[in-house]
């Protein structure tokens, strides 16, 4: 399933006195990716390279690259296939090099930018800032209150995300389920309420899952 970046951040490494800054940001058009470029440009003003990839959509509809001067295929298709290894969508990287003044060669420069890439994707993957996005379904239900231990214990053991819970006269639910498992689902909640409890189908979703909890997602 594809991923997607709930924050940014930045890694670098340094490689024969050259030094690599990726910085990873979340995009949702062409136009927000190239502001992050434009900023980054500015911001590094006096680097020589400012080498990048982005991927955008739910099938990477659009994707980009650039090895800014760099020797082709150095740079921008390291970094893109950073991206699609790792099935990130929505996400641009932009990959500054500062040179050291000694010459990499082009398997230098190829490890260095996919190194650099990759870097600053396993810190965000590190600090909970990645999150998988799953097509599936909003239900809602509610549950008599008696019904509300074992209806808590179904969600954890179908591992489901709790969307919205409202205390009233029952305890009414809102979750994101699976595209497959809304069956299953379904006779779960009957069994578990004593036949009572049956979920309405709300429509279809795409939602991420993070460790930050859930949250309903759009391309």
């Amino acid at each position: 399933m594809p991923k997607i970046l709930t924050g940014s951040g930045s890694a670098g490494i340094i490689e024969k006195k050259s030094r690599f800054i990726a910085t990873a940001c979340e995009v949702h058009s062409e136009e927000e990716a190239l502001a992050v470029l434009e900023r980054l440009r500015k911001q590094y003003w006096d680097a020589k390279h400012n080498c990048y990839a982005y991927v955008i959509g739910k099938n990477a509809e659009l994707a980009r690259f650039s090895d800014d001067k760099e020797p082709q295929g150095t740079a921008g298709k390291p970094i893109l296939n950073v991206l699609t290894g790792g099935e990130l969508r929505n996400t641009i990287i932009v990959v500054t090099r500062y040179f050291g003044g000694i010459l990499l060669g082009t398997g230098g420069l190829v490890r260095a930018y996919t190194e650099s890439a990759a870097k600053v994707v396993k810190e965000l993957t590190g600090s909970g800032q990645i999150a998988e996005v799953t097509e599936g379904v909003k239900v809602s239900f509610a549950c008599e209150y008696r019904h509300a231990g074992k209806v808590e214990n179904l969600l954890a053991a179908k591992r489901l995300s709790v969307l919205g819970k409202d205390y009233g006269e029952k305890v009414f639910y809102e979750a994101a389920v699976s595209g497959g498992d809304i069956a299953s689902f379904s006779k779960a909640l009957l069994d578990a309420t004593d036949g009572v409890s049956k979920p309405v189908t709300l429509g279809e979703i795409t939602f991420a899952e993070g460790t930050a909890g859930t949250f309903l997602y759009e391309f």
